[in-house]
């Protein structure tokens, strides 16, 4: 039997017969009532295709329905951007954002053996890892998360990026984590800069928020080592409630002339998480590289699925097509996110009302509807244990889990947690 890489926590969650038991690790949004959250729109737009007695349902081409990947490109960049004007932007319709990733790892493989070290920079832990070290990259593995002063560091970003420097690897410095490949393994040296040539999977870039003079650097220095991005946006508009400021770091690197994959995913943001809906976005510098690239990505997707499903795709060209629909998508968006803040601030205030030890502010410095909650494992363990609330281990949960039927009791179970923690390690 293969190892379970995840989902133990789900298992012992519904293994637990306690009432009060709350598992507030959930990948998808959720609604006051527990149910995974679905745009008004999409359920509308669900029934006029099923009722559609026009519809062809022959096999898609290999490279997706047409309509769909433009509608996604206008989403990501604008229709009238830079980028989409001079049509030296395009994409593949994948199966979810695994699909853009293996796509693009299967392509880089091939054609870009020289860069065989994948550095993967977000939040959290993605993953997308698992995928390139599959295909025999190198992967390592760092995170915007500053768990000792509570906050995600944009510098990180930069100092992985700078002058490569061999060090000895430590256990308790945990901004860079190494996931061997079968044939290659550092084991006593650890790599905390990124070498010339290597791929660079970036995501969560709404969280990291860089100053105008960092992006400069930051730039300046993947063009003078030739680092390829492939950036990751599994949920445009859920960040921040605006669909283009959640895209607006794209631009920087398009209008500096990079070259880059990014594997955008329209599951989350409209509420479809069963039907796998993605995009591999490419851009390149001219429309006859653009054409060379997409016929060698169309060669692997005719080997990974030849076909990608439809009904997630017609949903999201339906919305995105018409302006009315579009807009009520939009609106649902904003409110998720301000669902979202407002949680974040009661949960801050209650805990402040409480007297838990610390300053909690962090929890609504962070954006999105994942965020860490900045305990340690010893208080994760009290929670789970004696309070049967299921986090992560990080503590990065999902607060779209917290309602008004169970903050308080959220609220409380962590003030405990924190003052039993402080109290025995006196």
């Amino acid at each position: 039997m293969a190892q379970k890489l995840e989902g133990s926590l789900l298992k012992t969650y519904k293994q637990d017969d306690n009432p009060n038991k709350m598992f507030l690790a959930y990948k998808v949004c959720m609604t006051s009532k527990g149910r995974p959250w679905v745009s008004s729109v999409v359920r509308k737009t669900r029934m006029q295709i099923a009722q559609d007695p026009s519809l062809n349902y022959e096999y898609t081409p290999v490279m997706g329905m047409k309509s769909f990947v433009q509608a996604s490109l206008n989403l990501l960049f604008g229709k009238n951007s830079q980028v989409i004007v001079e049509n030296r932007a395009g994409g593949v319709q994948t199966v979810g954002d695994s699909g853009a990733f293996q796509l693009g790892a299967q392509f880089l493989k091939s054609w870009c053996q020289s860069s065989q070290i994948v550095y993967i920079v977000s939040s959290q832990k993605e993953p997308h890892g698992l995928i390139f070290q599959d295909m025999g990259f190198t992967v390592y593995e760092h995170t915007f998360w500053d768990s000792a002063h509570l906050c995600l560091d944009p510098n990180m970003l930069l100092d992985v990026v700078k002058e490569p420097t061999w060090r000895m690897a430590s256990p308790t410095v945990p901004l860079s984590r190494p996931v061997w490949s079968g044939r290659h393994r550092q084991d006593s040296l650890s790599l905390q800069h990124a070498p010339h040539g290597c791929v660079f999977v970036i995501g969560s870039m709404g969280n990291c928020q860089l100053t105008p003079s960092q992006w400069t650097q930051l730039m300046t220095l993947m063009k003078s080592k030739e680092i390829f991005p492939f950036f990751d946006i599994p949920y445009q508009g859920l960040s921040t409630g605006d669909l283009e400021e959640d895209a607006r770091f794209l631009h920087y690197f398009v209008s500096q002339g990079f070259e880059f994959f990014c594997s955008q995913s329209l599951s989350k943001n409209f509420g479809i998480y069963d039907e796998g809906v993605g995009t591999l976005v490419v851009v390149t510098l001219d429309n006859q590289l653009l054409l060379r690239v997409l016929s060698q990505l169309m060669n692997f997707a005719r080997a990974l699925w030849l076909n990608p499903p439809t009904t997630g795709a017609r949903i999201i060209t339906s919305v995105l097509c018409n302006p009315a629909m579009q807009g009520e998508w939009r609106q649902s968006l904003e409110g998720v996110v301000e669902n979202v803040m407002m949680t974040k601030e009661k949960v801050k205030e209650k805990l402040r009302l409480l007297g838990t030890p610390g300053s909690w502010d962090h929890i609504t410095e962070q954006k999105g509807s994942h965020s860490y909650l900045g305990l340690n494992s010893q208080q994760v363990e009290y929670l789970i244990s004696e309070k049967h609330i299921y986090i992560p281990k990080n503590g990065r949960i999902n607060f779209t889990c917290i309602n008004s039927y169970n903050i308080d009791y959220i609220t409380s179970s962590i003030n405990e947690a924190v003052c039993f923690t402080k109290d025995s390690e006196r």
